[in-house]
């Protein structure tokens, strides 16, 4: 079924036609426009408090983060983790330039492959694109070399962010995105802590949708003081 088909079908179930044509324009215009919402005053911050309040924020959430100075750090945080939360060494890693760059084979314990997640991997390492210090919120947009399904189907998700592409707002984020893709992804997922659920009787239920744990290795030092 066409674009054209499934909107014309939507409107016979509202019973309406197209919009009026200063309708369309209005639209058209604030979509070009993208209208910024209101800036949190907590996220006004220099940008390494930024940094210190993404980190709280995603804790109180139920996330972990560990910091490293470097990205041949990376591999031995990981690894590190897992041995800490007794987790096998098997990981589906995101067939991003900048995480195989990094020294894997540093840690040969750890057996890797790259791609889309499956049902049956248990840990998947995500490259980050931003942190929203606001509420603790990873920015997720999907591309070939960030899979959708690495922040959906394994049970523990551990995701490389550099300090550096943390911001204070997500309209600050949004700016970030549509500058350096011109157009919206096909997806963009917004992560704030672990998968969770209180829908049976109020009972709050780790992982009720997606990863059960989520562990954000944070690389390097903020750009600015």
């Amino acid at each position: 079924m066409s674009r054209d088909q499934i909107l014309g079908a939507i409107r016979r179930s509202l019973k309406r036609g197209a919009l009026p044509a200063d309708q369309q324009a209005m639209l058209r215009d604030r979509l070009q426009r993208h209208p910024r919402h209101p800036i949190p005053a907590r996220s006004r911050l220099p940008h390494t408090q930024q940094v210190d309040l993404f980190v709280r924020n995603v804790e109180k959430e139920f996330g972990t983060v560990a910091r490293v100075a470097a990205p041949e750090d990376v591999p031995a945080a990981v690894a590190d983790y897992l041995a800490t939360q007794n987790l096998p060494g098997r990981i589906v890693l995101a067939p991003h330039d900048e995480l195989r760059a990094m020294p894997w084979s540093t840690r040969p314990l750890l057996e890797i492959r790259e791609g889309r997640a499956q049902a049956s991997d248990l840990v998947s390492v995500q490259h980050g694109y931003a942190g929203i210090a606001e509420t603790g919120t990873l920015m997720l947009p999907s591309a070939p070399n960030r899979p959708t399904t690495l922040n959906l189907l394994a049970d523990t998700e551990i995701v490389v962010l550099r300090a550096a592409s943390v911001v204070g707002a997500y309209e600050e984020a949004w700016d970030r995105l549509r500058a350096e893709f011109g157009s919206m992804p096909r997806n963009v997922m917004l992560v704030t802590g672990p998968s969770r659920s209180a829908d049976i009787e109020q009972t709050l239920e780790l992982g009720a949708h997606g990863p059960r744990r989520l562990h954000i290795v944070l690389l390097g030092e903020s750009d600015s003081a």
